[in-house]
Formats: C-alpha cells, sequence, structure tokens
C-alpha cells in the first residue's frame, strides 16, 4: 500500500503542477469498472478495506461502515469519532432509499443567553463553545443492524488495525498537518500525536494512533453505548465541562440517530436524491432545476453563458438555504416549495429578468470543508452514498485526552440571531453542508452514487460532475476531474485554470470578480459510481484529493 500511497501523492503533484495544460488531457486516471462491486472513498486504505469486505460477502452498508472506521483512522484532519456522519442507503431488494441522519445536536447549555452572557455576536469558529454532540459512532451502528450483515465490531477491525499499527503519511496529509500547525500547537495532546518534534510527519513515515486504536476497541467491544452512555461518555463529558464547554453526560447519553425521507427532484427525466433538512441538499435539488431550464449543452461546458448561468442560479439557491434550511424539529422548512418545479420556473423568471439574488445575506465560506466522502454499490445492487466530517481541518482543535477523539465544531454553524431559523437551542440539530446524493434512472434503476467533500460549495460541484455525465456523456472519471469552477459568495468566482482567458474575461465583463486558483480541495474531492445498463460498475475518484476507487 506504501507504493500505492506514493503514487497518489506523485499524481497529486503533477495535477497542480501541469496547470492548463492538463484540462487538454481525457483524465490523469482511467475510469474503474467491474462487474461485482466498486468502492469509492477519500483514501486508498478505505477503499481497499472496503472491497476486502465485499469479496468476503458482505454487502454494500457493510463495506460502507469498514469504510468510515478506517476513513476515522487516515484523515484525521477531516473525519472521524468525534464527528458527525449522513448516509443515503438504497437496498436492491426494496429500492427504496433511506436517510439516516448521523448528526448530533446542541448541547443542554448551549442557549442564546449563555453566548450574549459572553457578549458574542457568533459561536465561535474553532475551541471547545464550538463542539456540539458527535453523531458519527451512533450513525455506524444504527446503519448495520438496520441494513448490514456484519457487527460493528467486526467492520471496525481495519480501521483499529491502521491506528494501532500505523499507515504511511502522505504529501497530501503531511501539507494539512502541516497547514493546521498553529491550531495543532494550541492543544497539546493533539499536538503531542501529529506533531512529533514541533513538525509535521515526514511523508513516508508511520502514523501511529494507539490511544484511538484504544477508543476503537472499546467500541467494537461495548457498542455505540460505550461511546454515549459509557466510559468514554464519561471521560469526554469530564473534559468538556473542565474545559467550560456545553454538551454533559446527559446530552451524550440522550443523542439518537434519525432515520428520515430523502428528498428528491427530477434532472432531465432522472430521480436526484437528496438528504433533506439539516442539510444543504435541497440547495442541489435546486439548482439542478434551475439548471434544467437552461439549455445547457447548447451553451457549452464551460462556456461563459454555462458558468454565468449556473452561479447567477447558485446565488438564488443560497439564499434560500441561508434563510430557510435549519433544525426541522425546531423550524418548518417549506422543502417542498423550494425543491417544486413551480418555484424553479419563477426563479427562472427572475434569471430571464436579470435579477440577482441578494448576496448580502450569504453565509456562503471560504475553505475547503474538511469532510470525507465514500460510495459503495454492491454485486446485488445495494448502495451506498455516504459523508462523514470534523467539519474545519481537526474539528474544533480540541481533543479528549487519553482517547484520541477529536471533537468536531459543527456547533459553530449555529446562528445568534433569536429571528433566525438556525439559532442555537439545546438539543437542535446545526445546519450542515453535507450532502451526499444518487441518481436514478427514469425507471427508478440506480444510475449513480454520487458525493463530495468541499463544504458550502459541494451543492455547485455536485451539478457540475451531475451534467457532465447528463448532458456531455462523460465518464465517471472524465467527469470528476474536468475544470471546475466554484462561487464563493458575493461577486467572488474561483475558476480552474482549464477555464479559457476568453471566458474568464468575457464573465469579468458580466460583473463577476474571477481570481484563478490551480485544480486542488477548494474545488471538492468528487466521486462517483455508475451502474450502466448491462449492469456494469464504473468509478471515478477525484485526484484534488485522495480519493480512490475499486472495482471488482
Amino acid at each position: 500500500m506504501l507504493s500505492i500511497s506514493r503514487a497518489l501523492g506523485a499524481l497529486t503533484a503533477l495535477a497542480v503542477a501541469a496547470g492548463p495544460s492538463l484540462a487538454q488531457l481525457p483524465s490523469m486516471r482511467p475510469d474503474v469498472g467491474g462487474i461485482e462491486g466498486a468502492v469509492t472513498s477519500d483514501h486508498v486504505l478505505a477503499s481497499a478495506a472496503g472491497m476486502e469486505v465485499l469479496k468476503r460477502g458482505g454487502n454494500a452498508v457493510d463495506a460502507a461502515i469498514t469504510m468510515a472506521g478506517v476513513l476515522a483512522v487516515v484523515r484525521p484532519h477531516m473525519n472521524g469519532v468525534g464527528g458527525d456522519a449522513f448516509i443515503l442507503i438504497r437496498p436492491a431488494s426494496t429500492g427504496q432509499i433511506h436517510a439516516l441522519n448521523g448528526s448530533g445536536r446542541a448541547g443542554s447549555k448551549a442557549t442564546l443567553a449563555f453566548f450574549r452572557e459572553k457578549q458574542l455576536t457568533s459561536v465561535p469558529s474553532s475551541g471547545i463553545l464550538s463542539v456540539s454532540v458527535p453523531g458519527a459512532v451512533r450513525a455506524w451502528a444504527d446503519a448495520l443492524a438496520r441494513h448490514g450483515t456484519i457487527s460493528l465490531a467486526q467492520a471496525l477491525q481495519p480501521a483499529i488495525r491502521y491506528a494501532e499499527r500505523g499507515f504511511p503519511v502522505s504529501p497530501r496529509l503531511a501539507a494539512d498537518i502541516n497547514a493546521a500547525k498553529r491550531k495543532l500547537s494550541a492543544d497539546s495532546v493533539l499536538a503531542r500525536i501529529f506533531l512529533p518534534n514541533g513538525e509535521a510527519p515526514a511523508v513516508g513515515t508511520l502514523l501511529e494512533q494507539p490511544e484511538l486504536a484504544r477508543t476503537l476497541r472499546a467500541i467494537a467491544s461495548g457498542g455505540p453505548n460505550t461511546f454515549y452512555r459509557g466510559t468514554l461518555a464519561r471521560r469526554i463529558a469530564t473534559f468538556v465541562e473542565r474545559e467550560g464547554g456545553l454538551v454533559t453526560a446527559q446530552d451524550l447519553a440522550r443523542h439518537q440517530s434519525t432515520w428520515q425521507q430523502p428528498i428528491s427532484s427530477t434532472y432531465h427525466g432522472h430521480h436526484v436524491v437528496a438528504f433533506p433538512p439539516n442539510t444543504q441538499g435541497l440547495t442541489l435539488l435546486q439548482q439542478l432545476n434551475l439548471a434544467e431550464l437552461s439549455d445547457l449543452k447548447t451553451m457549452g461546458r464551460n462556456s461563459t453563458d454555462y458558468i454565468h448561468t449556473l452561479v447567477e442560479g447558485a446565488k438564488l439557491a443560497y439564499a434560500d438555504r441561508d434563510q430557510h434550511v435549519a433544525d426541522p424539529a425546531f423550524s418548518e422548512v417549506p422543502v417542498e416549495r423550494l425543491i417544486s418545479k413551480e418555484y424553479a420556473a419563477d426563479l427562472a423568471r427572475r434569471l430571464r429578468d436579470k435579477l440577482k439574488a441578494n448576496d448580502a445575506s450569504s453565509v456562503n465560506r471560504d475553505g475547503n470543508g474538511d469532510t470525507v466522502f465514500l460510495g459503495v454499490v454492491d454485486r446485488n445492487g445495494n448502495a451506498v452514498s455516504m459523508i462523514q466530517s470534523l467539519f474545519a481541518s481537526f474539528g474544533s482543535g480540541r481533543m479528549v485526552p487519553g482517547t484520541g477523539i477529536t471533537l468536531h465544531n459543527r456547533g459553530s454553524l449555529y446562528s445568534l440571531d433569536s429571528t433566525h431559523a438556525n439559532v442555537v437551542a439545546p438539543g437542535k440539530r446545526p445546519y450542515h453542508t453535507l450532502c451526499p446524493a444518487m441518481v436514478l434512472r427514469p425507471d427508478r434503476s440506480l444510475m449513480m452514487v454520487v458525493g463530495t467533500p468541499g463544504g458550502d460549495g459541494q451543492p455547485q460541484t455536485l451539478v457540475q460532475v451531475i451534467t457532465n455525465v447528463m448532458q456531455f456523456g462523460m465518464t465517471p472519471q472524465q467527469a470528476v476531474e474536468a475544470p471546475r469552477w466554484r462561487w464563493y459568495g458575493r461577486d467572488r468566482l474561483g475558476v480552474e485554470p482549464g477555464v479559457s482567458p476568453e471566458v474568464r474575461d468575457s464573465l469579468t465583463t458580466r460583473g463577476h470578480q474571477v481570481v484563478v486558483q490551480e485544480p486542488s480541495e477548494e474545488f471538492g474531492g468528487a466521486q462517483m459510481i455508475l451502474v450502466t445498463a448491462s449492469g456494469g460498475r464504473v468509478a471515478g475518484a477525484d485526484p484534488r484529493r485522495e480519493a480512490y476507487a475499486i472495482a471488482w
């Protein structure tokens, strides 16, 4: 696996170094195809572990949770047992897609009055006050209990092995740790593990996480209750209380995942299935509804008209997101209206009349979104589309001593505006950027599993990737590698060098502040598994990150 890791790092370096000429290549990697199954994830070791599960006769959910566990070890800055997860599961036997919400809730001390007493105008972006209840571990167990065939203990064995014995540090991981050096240095426990001798681990050295290995063994032995009600729960709660945080032992004990109905719309006759609020899945569907009303194919991919149309549509969709998306248990979110074709037609009229959204209210943020995606389609057609995350790099920047658990900072997304749908409240889930997706054919057979990291930019990346396949006939690998753009809020528009200078100049004349950026994680890390009409599985994984697809 070390040679694969080095090769992957070399490919990533090539992507950055190649610049504009890279866009002329059909792809940097081949499409990966098979007939028995396919997996894709944000790291080759996770994908390899998932494929081994499938080869041993496990199903898509078994493989997905095994991969999730490995990702919690090998992408420690992006996800982990201290984070959240969202899972779409499609059993082939019924064809019905289930949405498992594995996001945690605000602690019982997280009141608006608390933050006002602290004279804060926003929830801190990191630190102990940004911590809400982690939901990933419960989601892993719940997914396996309802749709898996193996135990949580079996699923966690590869993760335990890599935490205990270590894994080779890739160039990307070393660079990401180095970029978070200041944050890591502020927490002595994190620094001891990830900044040995005050520096990021050298490329190729083995990163061992023995404390995390013990935590994973405890979860494997005692199940999720160990994390939420047992010894681990007490250690987490004691640490958070000592540091002045807002999550209590009772908050951990009360946490439950939620099975929900996914939301969907159609795109050129195909059914696109996304996650409901508290995620921005409806933003993806809104953007696709608007895209469907424009003749993108005639415009030409990444032409001035193409990019301008999609960006202006994104502005409208994001304005709705920023106003409405919150925990539906606390605030009514008009999902059906926002994703309806009638509402899309109304928005399209505003676009045709050259009326723009009021960007000033947008909270679309810069940043990569420190998140991992994974997808699986097994031999029987069972499918999983899953995202889990710590949100920012190394989440809150706080690790529970002796456990290897980095706590996420999803609580930073609450509003402190008492009139806002996403205002902080005890027991309330925060708005989430995570939006895994599936696409079904008109007859509702599975066409693709698709998703991406990328924080606020996830819907924009997914619109481009899905359109690449459905409108421009690209293969999965071509679709995820093709040059992309990203609107960051207000007028700032980042574009990769593959967008031509003529188009960039023309976009500038239309009011966009165009910034050329090298291909990187800023534009997401899209991954896709396409089920062909003849039953094959073809997968693509984005070289902008460490994503890797394997088929059998």
